[in-house]
């Protein structure tokens, strides 16, 4: 049976910062993953011709801290690409409404509600509410419903309504002023998860696929679903709710119960880079429907190409291939032969309800002073700082 100081089951952000943690502490590392590369979110294609694309996170913020520290640790400080301002477009079936960012939310929005609702910010306080029920306040039920809604859902491709009002959005005081307020990586996010997973001390493992963990002594069993069986001194699970909670279920039947409330919901991506010459859609980071079978749309016109523009859809669940594909050429006015270098990806990421931050506290409670770890964009936030803070601290909490 092979021994590892360290065994992280899931290679995502997550389960690599607290690998990378790990191995820079000098311990032995193995890392399992399910897909085919290590990633996760943090999902690039990069074509034939050079051109590359995102297909699950798409920026980062230089109020991400931890991950500076990351991106440095990993000498891709060179690799850091300005984004370009933003711009926020909402779309009213195939019509593109006029105006962008704030200009766009003036024109959708009722005055009049607004000027009602509004006096209701002063002392309003998130605690206990839903983004639904916080926000409808503040800006009316119309606005809410029919602008802020949709825009707040496109964030996390799926419907916000239900979400902790205090989990969605998150202020962070502190920036890297020596990083561009909003980046990327030359060659997409995904370099970092590639530069953490061939970092010296970890063993990373592709289409590695866990059944359980089982107690063994002072450490644990990690059993692939090969049947191969794992001696580690230390588990962490970076894996969605779902996944971890049947991981734990033999051993950690308490454990897997709590993790188990935590709710899931499906998004279904399909990107392509089009040529520049082919579509006459405004310059359009951000696209958000106003009722859709799409979440949100979003390009990489942020790095902008002479030649290329692509645009990732991110699809609500149960439309088929050819129902994306016929949506998104009558959206941009092409037809599929204009579709290149397209890829399609299935995630699942969390949807968290009120009183998930008991649920956290109960799954931080029942696994304290025991050298296992639950790590994901399931605990504080779905943003990357949210992963490599939650990750960056239970490492020191286990070693």
């Amino acid at each position: 049976m092979k021994k590892y100081d360290v065994v992280v089951v899931g290679g995502g952000i997550s389960g690599l910062t607290f690998a990378f943690q790990a191995a820079r502490a000098g311990r032995s590392v193995l890392v399992l993953e399910r897909d085919a590369r290590p990633g996760g979110c943090l999902s690039s294609h990069r074509g034939s011709s050079g051109y590359w694309f995102e297909l699950g996170a798409h920026t980062c913020y230089n109020s991400y801290t931890g991950f500076a520290e990351l991106v440095e640790a990993c000498g891709l400080r060179g690799e850091v690409l300005p984004r370009a301002a933003t711009h926020l477009r909402f779309l009213d079936g195939d019509r593109l409404v006029p105006g962008s960012n704030l200009a766009v939310l003036l024109r959708l929005f009722s005055w009049w509600e607004m000027v009602v609702s509004l006096p209701r910010l002063v002392g309003a306080k998130k605690e206990g509410q839903t983004v639904r029920s916080f926000y409808s306040r503040i800006v009316g039920k119309r606005n809410y419903e029919t602008v802020l809604g949709p825009m707040l859902s496109a964030v996390p491709s799926q419907s916000a309504d239900a979400f902790p009002a205090g989990m969605l959005f998150k202020s962070r005081q502190t920036r890297r002023k020596d990083f561009p307020r909003s980046f990327t990586l030359r060659g997409g996010l995904q370099s970092i998860a590639e530069r953490m997973a061939s970092e010296p001390g970890i063993e990373f493992a592709a289409g590695r696929a866990v059944a359980r963990l089982e107690k063994a002594g002072a450490g644990f069993t990690v059993v692939a679903e090969d049947g191969e069986r794992l001696e580690a001194g230390a588990v962490a699970l970076a894996s969605g709710p779902a996944s971890a909670a049947r991981i734990l279920a033999e051993a950690f039947p308490d454990l897997s119960a709590v993790v188990s409330k935590v709710r899931e919901a499906e998004v279904e991506t399909m990107a392509f880079a089009v040529r520049s010459s082919k579509t006459r859609l405004p310059v359009s980071m951000f696209l958000v429907p106003k009722s859709d079978v799409f979440h949100s749309v979003v390009t990489r016109d942020s790095v902008p190409d002479p030649d290329w523009r692509s645009f990732s859809f991110h699809f609500k669940p149960g439309l088929s291939r050819g129902g994306r594909i016929e949506r998104a050429t009558r959206l941009l006015g092409l037809v599929p032969a204009d579709l290149e270098e397209l890829v399609e990806r299935r995630g699942v990421l969390p949807s968290p309800a009120l009183g998930h931050e008991e649920t956290v506290r109960e799954v931080d409670r029942l696994t304290a002073g025991t050298k296992l770890s639950l790590l994901g964009n399931w605990f504080a936030g779905l943003a990357i700082e949210d992963c490599v803070e939650r990750s960056r601290a239970e490492w020191q909490r286990l070693q």
